[in-house]
């Protein structure tokens, strides 16, 4: 039987966390650590990931394998992890209390766009297949969308706990380009729904609107001040400013 890695800690409501591509669950930074004062945190290694890196599977494998590594819980997740969460909450919505994504999309609606997408993360699978993890992390590291990280929240060592193997895997199974559409499947969405993206990541605010609108009342736009892609780890304090009070108007 396939298992995800987790580990946990803290006591109350729990928060299941799902990080993005090449981190691990030791890749939250603060935000992890003040979420635990009152709640119990399950961050999970998602498939190829850390502790996980064994494992291979889809979007949807990986929504039955996150479910099963943290149960019912409110689920977190930031960029590939949030696409995952997504997927979570549309198979087996009786596991999501509530939602919260952080720098995610519901997929690229252009096959064309989607199928280019899908070349370019088969290309990055291949050259880290050929190169090997350092570069590649290094690469990665490198792009405009990480420039507001700064150096105490990169983890380069949680990164390397990563194989070449595990992360090319995730990048064919799991990429964006892998991804269907989930635009029109929004709307299913019944529990609460928190979508977070930094003030200046213009793209996945756009992003972060459309889905909001797509899910209907039941879902909340929040723009963290200051702060590009990874909004949490680049403003963590702005990040559970908007965070702490939607869980508390939630019960949560």
């Amino acid at each position: 039987m396939t298992v995800l890695w987790s580990e946990r800690r803290g006591r109350g409501p729990r928060l299941a966390l799902v990080h993005g591509f090449t981190q691990t669950r030791r890749c939250w930074g603060p935000v992890a650590d003040d979420l635990a004062a009152d709640h119990e945190i399950v961050a999970v290694d998602a498939p190829g990931h850390g502790r996980s890196s064994h494992v291979r599977a889809d979007l949807w494998e990986s929504a039955e394998l996150l479910a099963g590594a943290g149960g019912d819980a409110t689920w977190l997740g930031y960029s590939m992890g949030g696409r995952l969460c997504l997927h979570l909450a549309l198979a087996a919505p009786e596991h999501v209390r509530a939602l919260v994504v952080v720098g995610a999309t519901a997929g690229i609606d252009d096959p064309v766009q989607r199928a280019r997408r899908r070349a370019e993360d088969e290309d990055r699978a291949r050259r880290l297949e050929a190169e090997g993890l350092e570069p590649f992390l290094e690469r990665w590291l490198a792009q405009p969308l990480f420039a507001g990280l700064a150096e105490q929240v990169r983890c380069p060592e949680e990164r390397r706990e990563n194989t070449a193997a595990g992360l090319a895997a995730s990048l064919r199974l799991a990429g964006t380009g892998a991804q269907e559409p989930l635009w029109h499947r929004l709307e299913e969405l019944a529990m609460p729904v928190l979508v977070v993206a930094g003030e200046h990541d213009r793209r996945f605010t756009a992003l972060g609107r459309r889905m909001v609108d797509a899910v209907g009342g039941n879902a909340t736009l929040a723009l963290v001040p200051g702060a590009g892609h990874a909004a949490h780890l680049e403003a963590p304090a702005g990040f559970l400013a908007v965070l702490r009070p939607w869980l508390a108007a939630q019960g949560l």
